[in-house]
C-alpha cells in the first residue's frame, strides 16, 4: 500500500478563538472548498461545533464531475488546538486529516497534515503522482485564499 502525507501551513492574523470557531463549524467547510468540486454536505441538522464521534456525510466531485459519497468521522477534538477527521466511506483506502492551530506572535499558524493512501495499489500510486498531489495542492491553495478572505 502506497502511503503519503501532505502538509500545509498558513499564518492567519486572528485569534485562536476566532480561527477555532470558524474551522470547527462543519457548515464552514463548504466555504473553504473549491466550487468545481461540487461539495455538498448531506448530513442533516449539523451542530455549530464538531465533536468526537460526529459523522459527516458529503457528496463531492473530485474528478470529471463524477459525484461520490464521502463520509468522515471526527475522531479527536481538543478545543482551540486541533481536530482529526478520518474517512469512513470514500475514495481513499486511508484518509486521516489533522487540523492544528498554534498561537504565535503574529496570530495563528494553521497546519493541516493529511495522511492518505490511494486505492488500487500501483494504479493508485500512479494516480497520486499524476493527479492526487496536484488536486490537494489546488484545494489547499483555494483554502488559503478563502481563509484570507475570511480573516484578512
Amino acid at each position: 500500500m502506497a502511503f503519503y502525507q501532505f502538509i500545509r501551513t498558513q499564518q492567519i492574523n486572528a485569534s485562536v478563538e476566532d480561527v477555532w470557531n470558524f474551522i470547527s463549524n462543519p457548515a464552514n467547510l463548504k466555504k473553504i472548498t473549491p466550487d468545481y468540486m461540487g461539495f455538498d454536505i448531506t448530513s442533516s441538522e449539523l451542530p455549530e461545533k464538531m465533536y468526537e464521534g460526529m459523522i459527516i456525510s458529503y457528496k463531492v466531485s473530485p474528478l470529471l464531475g463524477i459525484k461520490t459519497t464521502w463520509v468522515t468521522e471526527i475522531t479527536k477534538v481538543k478545543d482551540n488546538d486541533y481536530f482529526i477527521d478520518e474517512q469512513r466511506v470514500g475514495p481513499y483506502k486511508l484518509w486521516h486529516h489533522q487540523h492544528k492551530i498554534i498561537q504565535n506572535s503574529d496570530g495563528v499558524l494553521m497546519e493541516d497534515i493529511v495522511s492518505y493512501a490511494p486505492p488500487f495499489g500501483v494504479l493508485g500510486k500512479i494516480a497520486n503522482h499524476l493527479i492526487i498531489q496536484k488536486k490537494l495542492q489546488e484545494i489547499f491553495n483555494y483554502r488559503e485564499k478563502a481563509m484570507i478572505k475570511e480573516f484578512g
